[in-house]
């Protein structure tokens, strides 16, 4: 049945449409457009970038791999980097306020989950993701499992590229969003497109959201911004050059550090969303207290300057050039740990004592990456092949001052007084120290895909990376330097097939191996950058298909991954930390998504995983305690989400959606147990006139109160955002 959908900048209806090529594919899009139910629904016959460079399929890629569009996103009314991360089947995110947007996949979290922009990877999730504004990507791919032969050290668990809106050649319009919503939110957002000339084109996307709290917690006012701009000129058919500026602003007054767990004797309103076999509970009395003194907050400024070159020469063979520069100033003020002490005649309610930290950085960081490939024959077979060099410079400095609970005076657990931090170095006595990195990087890789047959493809990968740190601490109070200059030369590498057994049905298998640093590399004590890298390897095997004449597609995996040489305690002399520890996991995935009627669209994933401690153990007062077979902190079990799309008459959509995760723990010991939750939303949107569509939208429509990640302390735990409601108006012009 043929069926004509207005489009607009947040209209559900876009979902019903075929998955694009491309973003030039779907920006070409007129603003009516004819078509005939659902085809490949899960981007199978894409080309996606994070998980290879040889302009691979999803069906052709022997691994799992994940496409949010923004036109997903903006269906599911995903915002922001953490809600989309937490969209992801089979992941779960936080915002921990010195790691915004930390991604918990397939049983590893932290610096194992490498994140890039447009196929950079910059450092460290841990040091730059912020929960920025995805207006601003065309899409959002994600690559599970270890990829550190494609992008270097880091990339365990797997990789998430944020891919940007980019020019389109003759193409010229402009897309608007507004909404306000709940907790006094506000988002405005525009992007344009204009052709300059023939072959040349150029787009800028600006974005703004505040909001009271994205928490509903006080004192807690947020800010974020985004412009990107970019120029894409073709002067004929084998050579594009892009250049392109990004630039974000986030700002989070008085940084929520999620809700401190107290004893359940002294709690008014005690929940079951936490269980702890210390007697801790979750007080609901508390949902909306925020204990950071006056003047904490946490803040980004980062630019990025780019450009990438393709150039295909002549019989198959291309070369493509890639330029990065980047810069950030962050800022981290906030009270990190909260103890609760018992009610006294100063506190009858009970009080809380804090820590303070005051962390800053100021990174720079450059890239540039060359590679040469062909797509040619190879004895009459099809061969695909990649050879490339990268090189990147950073230089950071961090300023990390840490201040005693003496430091500053108790706040009453119930009603917390307004606490100004002292501004002098002379209340940081528990630590003053500038740790001052900087890091080179050389690597050299290689890929091949080899045709087999038509419907068998090999394919694998090598990455040599030379890795050299200058890392000193310097110690602000008495000028004293410790300094360490390790290398690393680690090979990671990849062996994997496709098969395709029908047209529509495609098995697959790999190994991969990966290596990663026991802590965040640029922010390793001297002791942890005396430490080789961890290694890891994975095994996977799945199955992609599509049927019902492409209106459903499902994909399925099953997968281990091991790590080791993680930190542990010398089983002789638990005083010393050393390497020799492990950590594994194992689990299934699920994904798929069905069109049954031209107006109806359903889709959902599950996962399970089997995450542990294989060989770990820990120092609790002054006594070697074992760790093997606890679960890692903040990894669920389970994960699960859903979505049902459905229009009526070819206008008015009606959308349904459910996000689940299971229980976690905050702690190695499993003592403090997170429950699961179920989370339910709801949107309707309707078409204005021609070019534009308006939406309301529901979250949380049950008001689950729920913990949705652990922060810092053990015991504090993110409380889910409550029921909550927003209206957007999109529009969309061509003149």
């Amino acid at each position: 049945m043929l069926r004509t959908l207005p489009l607009a900048g947040a209209a559900v209806p876009w979902l019903l449409l075929p998955a694009p090529v491309d973003a030039q594919a779907r920006d070409r899009a007129d603003a009516a457009i004819v078509v005939n139910g659902q085809r490949d629904p899960l981007g199978l016959d894409e080309r996606v970038q994070a998980a290879s460079r040889l302009g691979l399929t999803l069906r052709e890629t022997p691994a799992s791999v994940e496409i949010l569009t923004q036109d997903d996103l903006q269906a599911r009314g995903l915002r922001t980097a953490r809600e989309t991360f937490d969209g992801v089947v089979g992941a779960t995110a936080g915002n921990v306020p010195g790691n915004p947007a930390v991604v918990s996949l397939r049983g590893f979290t932290g610096n194992t989950v490498s994140i890039l922009q447009d196929g950079v990877r910059i450092s460290a999730s841990t040091v730059v993701q912020r929960d920025g504004n995805n207006w601003h990507y065309d899409r959002i791919e994600v690559l599970k499992g270890p990829a550190s032969v494609l992008h270097g050290e880091g990339a365990l668990a797997g990789v998430i590229d944020k891919v940007t809106r980019k020019p389109v050649i003759g193409e010229r319009r402009l897309d608007n969003l507004l909404s306000v919503g709940s907790f006094g939110t506000v988002f405005a957002a525009a992007g344009i497109n204009l052709p300059l000339a023939q072959d040349l084109a150029v787009r800028a996307d600006a974005s703004y959201q505040r909001a009271d709290s994205r928490y509903d917690v006080d004192d807690n006012a947020t800010f974020s911004a985004g412009l990107t701009a970019s120029a894409l000129w073709r002067p004929s058919d084998r050579v594009s050059l892009l250049l392109a500026v990004d630039h974000a602003q986030d700002r989070y007054d008085a940084t929520y550090q999620g809700l401190p767990l107290i004893p359940a004797r002294y709690a008014l309103d005690p929940s079951d969303a936490v269980v702890a076999t210390n007697g801790l509970v979750a007080d609901r009395a508390l949902r909306r207290r925020n204990y950071n003194p006056q003047g904490a907050y946490s803040g980004a400024d980062e630019t990025t300057i780019r450009s990438r070159l393709d150039w295909t020469v002549a019989d198959g063979w291309t070369i493509a050039v890639d330029l990065t520069g980047y810069s950030a100033d962050r800022a981290f003020l906030l009270a990190d740990s909260q103890t609760f002490v018992a009610p006294s005649a100063a506190f009858p309610n009970g009080s809380f004592r804090q820590t303070y930290q005051d962390f800053r950085h100021d990174h720079r960081f450059w890239n540039a990456r060359a590679a040469i490939g062909r797509d040619g024959r190879i004895a009459g077979r099809r061969s695909r092949f990649t050879l490339g060099v990268e090189h990147n410079d950073t230089d950071f400095t961090s300023l990390r001052r840490t201040a005693p609970a003496s430091a500053l005076p108790a706040v009453d657990v119930r009603d917390p007084a307004i606490v100004t931090v002292p501004d002098t170095p002379a209340i940081f006595t528990a630590g003053d120290v500038t740790f001052r990195s900087r890091l080179r990087q050389t690597s050299v890789f290689a890929e091949d895909a080899l045709d087999l047959t038509p419907g068998w493809l090999l394919v694998g990968g090598v990455r040599w990376d030379h890795i050299a740190l200058d890392r000193a601490t310097v110690q602000n109070a008495t000028g004293a330097v410790d300094r360490n200059r390790p290398t690393f030369d680690p090979v990671s590498w990849r062996a994997g097939t496709t098969w395709a057994v029908t047209p529509g049905l495609t098995l697959y298998a790999q190994y991969t191996t990966a290596v990663s640093p026991v802590s965040s590399i640029l922010l390793a004590s001297i002791a942890n950058s005396r430490f080789r890298l961890t290694s890891g390897h994975a095994q996977e095997a799945g199955v992609k298909a599509s049927a019902w004449g492409g209106r459903a597609s499902i994909t399925a995996a099953a997968y281990r991954i091991a790590q080791r040489d993680i930190l542990t305690r010398d089983p002789s002399d638990p005083a010393l930390t050393v390497q020799g520890g492990r950590q594994s996991s194992r689990g299934v995935e699920l994904a798929g998504v069905a069109s049954p009627l031209s107006s109806l669209r359903l889709s959902g994933g599950v996962s399970y995983t089997d995450a542990r401690y294989d060989e770990l153990s820990e120092l609790v007062g002054g006594v070697r305690i074992d760790r093997r077979g606890r679960r890692p902190i903040n990894v669920p079990s389970t994960t699960a989400n859903a979505s049902a799309l459905y229009t009526i008459a070819g206008a008015v959509t009606i959308g349904g959606f459910l996000r689940h995760a299971g229980a976690f723990y905050t702690d190695t010991a499993n003592g403090i147990r997170v429950a699961g939750h179920t989370v339910v939303d709801a949107s309707l949107s309707l078409p204005v006139g021609r070019q534009a569509t308006l939406t309301v939208r529901g979250r949380n429509l049950t008001d689950a109160f729920y913990g949705e990640y652990s922060g810092y302390p053990t015991t504090n735990v993110y409380i889910g955002a409550p029921r909550s409601f927003e209206i957007a108006l999109a529009t969309r012009f061509r003149p």
